[in-house]
């Protein structure tokens, strides 16, 4: 037996959402106008499929599926290249866009591909095979960006995951490491970007271009730096 699952995702109108997918390297599959609009796009063997909704609302969607890979940082790097030669830059915010590649609490590298519908597709591939959340860790910098990339992430409360790394950073009692600093910066200025919040960003974007690493370091946060670059593009 060999079944599969095939994802059916809502849209507002066909046309961008296909776009969208053949700049990420997917080839429109199949297409019909009535009686109701309909298209599947594949990709090697992921395939989506998309329905037309006249009132849809992609800023309201709640639609998601999950694509499980084991070539992440493949897929990842392929879908950048693609959307900078169909966008002329990384989409970061609004809609489409493109979220951060980084490893999670829950036993998986991840990223967040979010298309013209409002259609959250995370991709990602397990690193370890307890897939359960891991504890919040000690220390007061790590806990933070334990909480605020699971709010930012997971339940897409981003006004919440603001406020953690903000808290953070306020400290006067305590300083984080040259590490700890920059992925806070990031993840400021990548949670400012989606909600509006332009001057936030910049000057986060700023001071976290400005932090000294050495290049064990540098090594270490490796994933912020390209999230950094493509926050600044």
């Amino acid at each position: 037996m060999a079944e599969r699952t095939i994802p059916i995702l809502p849209c507002h109108a066909l046309q961008p959402v296909l776009d969208f997918y053949t700049a990420l390297g997917f080839e429109v599959t199949f297409r019909q106008r009535s009686p109701n609009p309909y298209a599947s796009v594949a990709r090697g063997s992921l395939e989506l499929q998309f329905f037309g909704v006249k009132h849809h609302d992609p800023a309201a969607s709640t639609s998601t599926c999950y694509v499980v890979t084991d070539d992440v940082d493949g897929l990842y790097a392929a879908f950048r290249d693609g959307l900078k030669e169909a966008y002329g830059r990384i989409p970061t915010r609004g809609l489409p866009r493109l979220g951060a590649l980084r490893d999670t609490s829950y036993g998986m590298r991840q990223f967040l591909l979010t298309d013209p519908g409002g259609n959250c597709v995370r991709v990602g591939q397990r690193i370890r095979e307890d897939l359960h959340h891991d504890r919040a860790p000690g220390g007061t910098f790590a806990r933070a960006l334990h909480h605020a990339a699971l709010l930012a992430d997971s339940k897409e409360d981003l006004a919440g995951a603001a406020k953690v790394v903000e808290r953070a950073l306020r400290l006067d009692d305590e300083r984080p490491t040259p590490v700890q600093l920059l992925r806070l910066l990031v993840l400021r200025a990548d949670v400012a970007r989606r909600l509006g919040e332009e001057e936030v960003a910049v000057a986060a974007l700023a001071e976290a271009g400005a932090v000294p690493l050495s290049g064990e370091e540098r090594e270490e946060v490796r994933d912020e730096l390209v999230r950094l670059a493509e926050l600044c593009d």
